[in-house]
């Protein structure tokens, strides 16, 4: 029998998910200029294309709603199958270190209740696929990595915030998930964003090989080009992101680089404006002279209002002040489903995002400010709310008094007689105290554009 020179990528195997209700692309190489057929165990159905001269092949088949498992057999004379197909909802997973963060935890830094969640993890019904680490200066075509099956010895390397948002979307869809975590610690957004995508931030240097003549993930377009270009195409529903943490002094360019990697990665992708949630960075102690974390946090909260389509996940109440890996990773994970399945699934009752300020109304000594996502008002759960500072022209900011009311909340200064100016929370450290009903939090905020010290 004769040998299938079918080879397909990586992120094409047995186990894997593909979205439902679309037209999922497939695409690998066999010999030059020779018929590929595709046949769907689903339907039946016989796809064909033809290679070119360089033996590439790309197509597309329809799946159908969510269910499996199937099989796809491609085949160029001789047959190559895949199996244990499943098609339900696919996501991408990326960011730094926070979403790398395994159940296992880091060196002395733990996930909490990760016992738990690995021993109860098996669930054919999702599907795991880590990329494995790589920076390149060129586009690549390949990729490492395999789809893995829900079980705690897999669960258990991958990715917590990850599993928690896709063990939400499957419990709550009753679909099939499958979850692509394309992540590495410790880098900044520029590796993650493509050359073109690159060409509008004209203070972004040039990708080249660092002075010892190495390529490292800290190149600007290294892990788009290693770890992203492999992928787009990939049939998916969304992304969610968790990253920032090392762009942290320079917020003003982050502010433009999120919205930039958001439609950088969808034009890449070319299947339209597609979710992209992530999470603003928790608060930790930087102890950075002359820098304020808020600033990084206020710059995610403005992007969430400069492209369509997108979320954004609040995480004030978890930060630790010495740990920048908070250890509760549940809660980060099913803020993220509670975005996804809100907003792009359309499930009304749920509640995805903390109270966000809408006005604010200067009476004499008194501000008073009311909030968007409060449906049913504002709480501390108990706690005396202490994070709220405000200052008058002179830019003196002093701790105000502050209460809850069925309006919003009002705040008073012995010490501001004529208020100008709200801070809230907005600290490198802080934990945050202001909830809506659904126990979400509130983001740090200010009113004023004055400069900010630590």
């Amino acid at each position: 029998m004769a040998k299938s020179e079918i080879r397909l990528p990586a992120i094409f195997g047995d186990h894997m998910v593909l979205q439902q209700q679309s037209d999922a692309p497939l695409w690998g190489t066999a010999l030059a200029n020779k018929t590929v057929e595709v046949t769907t165990s689903w339907d039946n159905r016989t796809y064909f294309t033809n290679t070119d001269n360089t033996g590439k092949w790309r197509l597309k088949v329809h799946t159908p709603n969510a269910g499996g498992p199937y099989d796809i057999t491609i085949t160029d004379g001789a047959p190559f199958k895949l199996s244990d197909i499943l098609i339900g909802e696919v996501w991408v997973c990326s960011g730094q270190s926070n979403m790398a963060m395994t159940f296992k935890g880091f060196i002395n830094q733990p996930v909490l209740d990760a016992n738990k969640t690995v021993a109860l993890s098996h669930n054919n019904s999702i599907r795991l696929f880590t990329v494995k680490r790589k920076a390149s200066l060129n586009k690549l075509e390949e990729l490492s990595g395999k789809w893995l099956q829900s079980n705690p010895e897999n669960v258990s390397n991958f990715s917590a915030t990850a599993y928690h948002f896709g063990n939400m979307l499957q419990e709550v869809l009753q679909v099939p998930v499958g979850l692509i975590c394309s992540s590495w610690g410790g880098t900044r957004i520029e590796p993650w964003i493509s050359k073109d995508g690159l060409k509008e931030f004209n203070w972004v240097p040039e990708p080249e090989m660092d002075k010892e003549e190495r390529v490292t993930h800290r190149i600007p377009t290294t892990l788009y080009n290693g770890m992203i270009h492999p992928l787009a195409g990939f049939g998916i529903k969304g992304v969610i992101w968790y990253q920032g943490e090392s762009n942290k002094a320079e917020y003003k360019e982050y502010e433009k680089l999120l919205p930039g990697l958001i439609n950088n990665w969808r034009a890449e992708w070319g299947i339209g404006d597609f979710p992209f949630y992530y999470a603003q960075i928790a608060p930790y102690n930087y102890n950075v002279p002359g820098l304020n974390s808020a600033l990084l946090r206020e710059a995610q909260l403005k992007a969430s209002t400069a492209v369509e389509n997108t979320g954004m996940i609040s995480l004030m109440d978890i930060g630790e002040e010495k740990n920048i890996h908070p250890s509760n990773k549940q809660v980060g994970g099913e803020r993220f489903a509670y975005l996804a399945l809100a907003k792009a699934y359309g499930i009304t009752g749920i509640v995805y995002s903390g109270p966000v300020l809408k006005e604010v109304k200067i009476e004499g000594p008194l501000v008073k400010l009311s909030f968007d996502h409060a449906v049913n008002g504002l709480t501390t759960f108990g706690k005396k709310l202490t994070n709220f500072k405000i200052a008058g022209k002179d830019k003196r900011f002093y701790p105000a008094h502050a209460t809850i009311n069925w309006q919003g909340i009002t705040l008073f200064s012995a010490f501001v007689p004529e208020p100008v100016a709200v801070r809230y929370a907005f600290d490198d450290f802080v934990v945050g105290e202001l909830f809506n009903n659904a126990g979400l939090p509130a983001s740090s905020f200010r009113t004023d554009d004055w400069e900010v010290y630590n």
